[in-house]
């Protein structure tokens, strides 16, 4: 099975929701039925599991189906952005960008650097900050769900490479729309930094 998010800020957007693909039949059967309610086969409301009402209304799907003619055209947007950042920025010392896998390509849906401390003289967070004050949007990565409070207590089975991405990792600006002015300002914001860097 495989899974789609069409939240706004993905490549293509239905405004939410996303899409769930399976070449087995009994899979796509179960989903279905747990998407509509888990509602039995009764002629009355009755039912057996809990199921929920998560599907798309067909106006929304009409949305996300005309965006795949752009798809394309956008997924190369992002991977320009990402092939813009990466010239620019992967000689400063400590930063590292995520390597595409050999099985495929990558979206670059968001183009994301890991910022070593040590070899840079900086860290993730004197990065954001410094384009927070040039009116550049920029987060830490995502932060893993075993340090979320509402998991606190709970039992955790490693977890120390999702704690160092999100302690050293930084999502830059990465839309489709996104101009090569726009990413400049970005990459001057970054360097900037690095002229005030002291290595160690």
């Amino acid at each position: 099975m495989g899974i789609f998010s069409f939240n706004g800020n993905k490549i293509i957007t239905t405004s939410g929701g996303g899409m769930l693909v399976t070449d087995d039949e009994a899979l796509a059967t179960q989903a279905r039925y747990l998407a509509t309610q888990a509602r039995d086969p009764a002629p009355h409301y009755q039912h057996s599991q809990v199921g929920y009402n998560y599907r798309l209304s067909n106006i929304l799907a009409g949305l996300g189906r005309g965006q795949l003619q752009v798809l394309a055209e956008r997924v190369a947007a992002r991977r320009q952005n990402f092939a813009h950042y990466h010239q620019a920025l992967s000689d400063l010392p400590g930063i590292s960008f995520m390597p595409e896998a050999s099985f495929g390509q990558a979206t670059r849906w968001l183009s994301c650097i890991t910022v070593d401390p040590k070899d840079s003289g900086l860290n993730r967070e004197v990065l954001r900050l410094a384009l927070a004050e040039r009116h550049i949007e920029s987060r830490p990565v995502w932060k893993p769900l075993h340090l979320q409070p509402v998991f606190q207590g709970v039992e955790t089975i490693g977890g120390r490479v999702a704690e160092e991405l999100f302690a050293n990792g930084l999502c830059l600006p990465s839309g489709s729309s996104l101009s090569d002015r726009d990413r400049d300002r970005v990459i001057s914001a970054i360097k900037g930094q690095f002229k005030f860097a002291s290595v160690e």
